[in-house]
């Protein structure tokens, strides 16, 4: 085990995964034994908010930034881009060298700007969520079984901070993966953002027949019910990325419609069978 180093965590942001990674890490035998701190801000919460993210597990809710921001770990997990504005801040505010993470959803934009401030930064990405939004979605067992990707150099995740963080990921049975944030930015844009894009324009094309349709339909278009002010900063922050993977699978749709039309019907059974192999395989490996 690495020496327990992070005592003091602040949490910027308490909507679904801020509040799920409090809740989480709280109930952690290794943030237990350490006894961490947790300390936390939310712009929009008022006072009965404030008691219910207390009841949650929030030792301090800090409207001081000075105090907020002092810390041995601060995870912001605001919209990419206000995250990117509270670098900044951060910057501004704090005395002695402090750990930096984020949850959001693109890694390159955040790690840039850390990196021209000279912040000391993880990017990290939990893989998971809902299309409710708000801590009171948020769920202890939110990221349990689930990848967490960690966005940064040897020399970083060699710290003794950084070791305890991977440390405390895993007692609450997250999975780590390690890559860098370009790379993590175009894979999530092809397993993540493109899915969300497709079930958007899916519902939206079908808007005059959806009083007609059945539970696949309600299946296939669940991420439609995403929230905009999330999404937003994360096509802005991805959309080189999120506008390639659009052209490809544009292109895909138009061969399977010409094979369709021209009655390839072999080419159309190929899909299906590649499909359900893959699908087989997605399903084995997250259960």
């Amino acid at each position: 085990m690495q020496t327990a180093c992070i005592n003091t965590i602040s949490i910027i942001g308490l909507g679904l995964i801020g509040a799920s990674v409090l809740r989480a890490l709280k109930k952690s035998p290794l943030a237990l034994k350490q006894r961490i701190l947790f300390k936390g801000y939310d712009p929009s919460f008022d006072d009965r908010d404030i008691d219910h993210i207390k009841e949650l597990g929030l030792d301090r809710f800090e409207t001081d930034k000075k105090s907020l921001y002092a810390a041995d770990l601060i995870i912001l997990a605001a919209p990419v881009e206000t995250n990117i504005s509270l670098l900044d801040e951060i910057k501004r505010t704090v005395e002695n060298p402090t750990l930096v993470s984020d949850v959001s959803s693109t890694k390159a934009a955040i790690a840039r700007r850390a990196e021209e401030l000279g912040i000391d930064f993880i990017g990290m990405h939990p893989i998971a969520g809902k299309e409710q939004q708000g801590y009171h979605a948020s769920h202890d067992e939110l990221f349990t079984g689930k990848t967490v990707v960690l966005c940064a150099d040897e020399e970083t995740l060699s710290r003794p901070d950084v070791g305890n963080l991977q440390e405390l990921l895993r007692s609450i049975k997250c999975r780590i993966v390690v890559m860098a944030p370009e790379e993590h930015d175009k894979i999530v844009a092809t397993v993540s953002h493109l899915p969300q894009l497709l079930s958007t324009a899916l519902i939206n094309h079908c808007e005059h027949d959806i009083d007609k349709s059945g539970p696949g339909f309600s299946t296939l278009t669940r991420l439609a019910g995403s929230s905009w002010d999330i999404w937003k900063d994360i096509i802005a922050t991805n959309r080189e990325n999120i506008a390639s993977e659009l052209d490809s699978f544009s292109r895909e749709l138009e061969q399977l419609a010409d094979d369709i039309r021209a009655n390839r019907t072999n080419k159309v059974r190929e899909r299906f069978e590649k499909a359900n192999t893959l699908y087989d395989n997605l399903t084995n490996n997250n259960s």
